[in-house]
């Protein structure tokens, strides 16, 4: 049996929904040096 076949599309659609999630939360609370625009974790366009 594949390894991808008990995966349905609620459980692909609700990770992706909560990746998004996060990372909003990190854009918008974590500190300049970790997501700005020389973030080491995501590089965003954020004004220090």
């Amino acid at each position: 049996m594949s390894l991808f076949a008990n995966i349905t599309f609620f459980e692909v659609s609700m990770a992706l929904v909560f990746v998004g999630l996060a990372e909003r939360l990190l854009l918008g609370y974590a500190p300049a040096e970790m997501v700005g625009a020389k973030g080491w974790l995501i590089r965003g366009d954020i004004e220090e």
